[in-house]
């Protein structure tokens, strides 16, 4: 198979795979055209033709035309409609098919990887954020190099038990994009805010913490605001902090900061201690990919939407329809 040398080089076969799945996905599950799925991949027509011939001769299609293909296209496009979004991608379930949570993200980070590669332009500084749901994305992201990319770390370094360290999804994605990776050299949460505010003012973290006022893309995950949310579990607030958020109107979580319905950041513990990128930050950046899982994670969704906080949206089928039915 011959690809497109600016886009796409240096595949393995498994990756070669999984590229094949997702643009299969795109045609025969989204309906999306040959044309169409060539402009979002920066291909030629050509290419895609050939990639959909070689994945029904190795077998990854297998043909059927069933309703939840179509309903899953109509979802998406009320959605771009009703919240004037640039794309939409969502990930199906089989009809009647109950999928547990780690199930369905991992089916969403396969889909949001293809609408990572679909967003990503020759030249674009990305930024990424942390999280269960962005580590599964970087997995799940098969080698596809874009020329001349960078990717920047939008909160700084920490870790738990669920996600290896921050910067292991800046560097992971990186590689795969054949991108140049910035990692922020600062842990993401400081014990106080006097500390946090002298290491933010020092001129290698500031030079960083600048970089991410400029970013072409964001690529992030919202979350939720009950006691099991990973900023808790990370060490990174208390269950009383989270309590005292939520008590002022908290309904989600983008880069370690609290956000009210409207999209508003709440100044409240641990914000100040925070070494992460600024809500402005993520609004300025022209492309702004949020991926998230869950229909429980619909008033953070929304939020995210009407804070102007989301320009590409990814998720699975049950959160799309609780966004239908706002």
């Amino acid at each position: 198979m011959t690809m497109d040398k600016t886009t796409h080089t240096h595949r393995s076969g498994g990756d070669k795979e999984a590229l094949l799945s997702n643009v299969a996905l795109l045609y025969y599950g989204e309906g999306l055209t040959q044309g169409e799925i060539a402009k979002r991949m920066k291909v030629s027509r050509a290419t895609i033709v050939n990639m959909l011939r070689e994945s029904r001769d190795v077998g990854i299609v297998d043909i059927r035309v069933e309703g939840r293909h179509l309903a899953g296209s109509r979802l998406a496009r009320d959605l771009r409609e009703k919240y004037r979004l640039d794309d939409v991608y969502i990930a199906h379930a089989e009809a009647g098919e109950a999928l547990s949570r780690d199930d369905t993200l991992l089916q969403l980070a396969r889909v949001a990887s293809t609408a990572l590669l679909d967003v990503t332009s020759p030249g674009d500084s990305v930024g990424v954020a942390w999280g269960e749901t962005i580590m599964a994305v970087a997995d799940a992201l098969p080698m596809n190099h874009v020329a001349n990319v960078e990717v920047c770390q939008l909160i700084g370094s920490m870790i738990s038990d669920r996600v290896p360290a921050s910067e292991n999804c800046t560097i992971q994605i990186a590689s795969k994009l054949g991108a140049r990776s910035f990692t922020l050299h600062a842990p993401g949460l400081i014990s106080n805010a006097e500390l946090a505010a002298r290491l933010r003012a020092e001129p290698t973290i500031k030079s960083q913490l600048d970089r991410l006022s400029a970013l072409d893309l964001i690529v992030y995950s919202i979350g939720n605001v009950k006691t099991d949310t990973h900023l808790v579990a990370a060490g990174m607030a208390s269950v009383a902090e989270l309590k005292a958020a939520t008590k002022a109107g908290a309904v989600g979580i983008v880069c370690c900061r609290y956000v009210d319905k409207e999209g508003v950041e709440i100044d409240l513990p641990p914000r100040a201690r925070v070494i992460a990128a600024e809500l402005s930050d993520l609004r300025s950046a022209k492309k702004r990919l949020l991926i998230v899982c869950g229909k429980d994670r619909r008033d953070a969704a929304l939020a995210a939407i009407r804070g102007g906080l989301v320009s590409h949206l990814c998720v699975d089928t049950a959160l799309a329809a609780a966004l239908l039915d706002d």
